[in-house]
C-alpha cells in the first residue's frame, strides 16, 4: 500500500480534481482583491493608484492562490508578496502604456503586461518546485490576462472606472486558464512521492 493511501485525511494529497476545483474556489480573489482596492484606493488613474491598487489587488489575490494551493505558511508569505509586487509593478506599467484608457485594445495591453510581471515574480517562487519551466508561466499568464480583459469587456462591465483587475467572468475565465499550475503542483507532488 503507497504512503498516500496511509496518510491521515489532514494530510493526505487531494484528486487532481480536487486540486482544479479549490483552485476554482480562487476566482475570488480578483473580484475581493479588485474591489478592496477600489474602496481602499479608487480607480486606476495615475501611476500611484496603480501601485497600490495593484499592492492590494495583489495581495488579496496572492492569499486566494495560495490557500488554495495549500502553501504552507512560508510559501503562502512568499506567494502573497510575489503576487502583490508583481501586479503593483504590472499595472504601474500597463496603466501608463496605455494612458490610463479602457477600451479592449488597452485593458488587453495592459492586461499582458500585468499579467508578465505576474508571472515573473511567481515564476521566482515556483522555479524550486517545478525547475525551468516556472519560466513557461510569466507568457502563460500574460496571454491569459490579456483573455481576462477581453471576456470582462465583452460582456459589459463598465470598464471605464478603472479597476485594477478584470471582473467575475474574466476572473473565471483566467482561473480556468491557470488550472494548469496547481495540477503541474500535484502531478510533481506524486510522482516524487512515487519514488
Amino acid at each position: 500500500m503507497s504512503q498516500l493511501s496511509t496518510a491521515p485525511p489532514s494530510t493526505a494529497r487531494p484528486s487532481r480534481a480536487r486540486t482544479v476545483a479549490r483552485w476554482m474556489v480562487s476566482f475570488v480573489g480578483f473580484p475581493l482583491g479588485g474591489l478592496t482596492a477600489m474602496v481602499l484606493n479608487g480607480p486606476v488613474d495615475t501611476t500611484l493608484a496603480a501601485i497600490t491598487g495593484g499592492l492590494l489587488t495583489g495581495t488579496v489575490l496572492g492569499t486566494a492562490q495560495a490557500l488554495a494551493m495549500r502553501f504552507d505558511r512560508r510559501d503562502l508569505l512568499t506567494w502573497v508578496l510575489t503576487t502583490a509586487a508583481g501586479l503593483a509593478t504590472g499595472l504601474a506599467v500597463g496603466a501608463s502604456v496605455v494612458d490610463f484608457r479602457t477600451g479592449l485594445g488597452d485593458l488587453v495591453l495592459q492586461g499582458a503586461i500585468s499579467g508578465l510581471a505576474v508571472g515573473v515574480a511567481q515564476s521566482l517562487a515556483l522555479v524550486r518546485r517545478t525547475g525551468p519551466i516556472a519560466f513557461l508561466w510569466p507568457a502563460y499568464l500574460a496571454a491569459a490576462w490579456s483573455i481576462g480583459w477581453a471576456v470582462t469587456t465583452a460582456v459589459g462591465v463598465q470598464v471605464e472606472e478603472q479597476f485594477t483587475v478584470f471582473g467575475a467572468a474574466g476572473a473565471v475565465t483566467v482561473t480556468l486558464l491557470t488550472a494548469v499550475l496547481p495540477v503541474l503542483l500535484h502531478t510533481r507532488f506524486v510522482t516524487e512521492k512515487s519514488f
